[in-house]
């Protein structure tokens, strides 16, 4: 996770100099159970992200992007993800992403892990939440 986090902070400040980071990001939140017999491989997934999905994810003008963790009172585990999106084409560049075959060869790694959660909107793998607050 670490590893990730450093590669996405990187690029951030990489992608800072070149100007990229001056339009306004769209903030996204997202929640997905995570199978309790699969948490520790998760955990090992996450904390060395393929190279080639880092950049996917750059390329896809996605940044400051972390998951977390919790166990909730009914006893589940769920992820929670933040990331910031700066690019004009959320779907384009969401469409670019799952048709690349790395990108999908690491889902099947990921989503045998994963349970979606069940009032999630048609189509979504991860629930889009909704922000409520935030403060620069």
């Amino acid at each position: 996770m670490r590893k990730l986090i450093f590669a996405l902070a990187a690029a951030a400040i990489a992608l800072g100099g070149a100007g990229c980071m001056q339009q306004k990001a769209q903030r996204y939140g997202m929640v997905l159970g995570v199978k309790t017999e699969k948490l520790d491989e998760y955990k090992k997934l996450h904390a060395a992200v393929w190279p080639d999905v880092l950049k996917m994810i750059e390329q896809c003008n996605i940044r400051n992007y972390s998951i977390y963790v919790h166990q909730l009172d009914d006893g589940r585990y769920y992820l929670f993800s933040y990331f910031e999106y700066y690019g004009d084409d959320f779907k384009a560049d969401m469409a670019k992403m799952a048709a690349d075959p790395v990108t999908q060869k690491w889902w099947e790694h990921c989503e045998p892990c994963q349970v979606p959660v069940k009032n999630r909107k048609e189509g979504e793998w991860w629930a889009n939440m909704e922000e409520v607050f935030h403060m620069d």
